[in-house]
């Protein structure tokens, strides 16, 4: 996926892993300077552009999944979100692939040739230890 995004323009992938571009302006309060948004009307063209950048992460991310995976992340409304959706359900949280990575260990560190197996069943069996994601 990333990749896929690199392609066209490397600020994409920056939109991902930094979330969403935010017009900012400065507002004074007496002596203190606070950010704010800036008010959509008063965007310039270096502020459009930034926006039309994120859309088209959040397009490109959106059309790339499938149905069931675009039903997860359709309530994210960044693409950081939805990246973060993505990884999570793709590669689990980290609990999830700890344990993930115990039980494979356990499996491989267990793994004997039965008397009654022959080698093809050994090495299917063995394959579907070292192959399992």
């Amino acid at each position: 996926m990333h990749d896929f995004l690199m392609a066209g323009d490397s600020e994409l992938w920056d939109i991902v892993l930094d979330g969403p571009f935010i017009p900012m302006i400065e507002e004074k309060d007496g002596e203190k300077t606070k950010l704010i948004p800036n008010p959509r009307q008063k965007y310039d063209e270096a502020n459009r552009k930034k926006i039309e950048k994120c859309y088209k992460v959040k397009t490109l991310l959106v059309f790339r999944i499938g149905l069931a995976m675009f039903n997860r992340v359709s309530p994210c409304e960044s693409t950081k979100e939805i990246w973060d959706c993505l990884k999570t359900a793709q590669e689990g949280t980290e609990h999830v692939k700890e344990s993930k990575i115990d039980m494979l260990t356990s499996l491989y560190e267990n793994f004997k040739m039965k008397e009654v197996e022959t080698i093809h069943e050994m090495f299917t069996k063995l394959s579907s230890i070292t192959n399992e994601q």
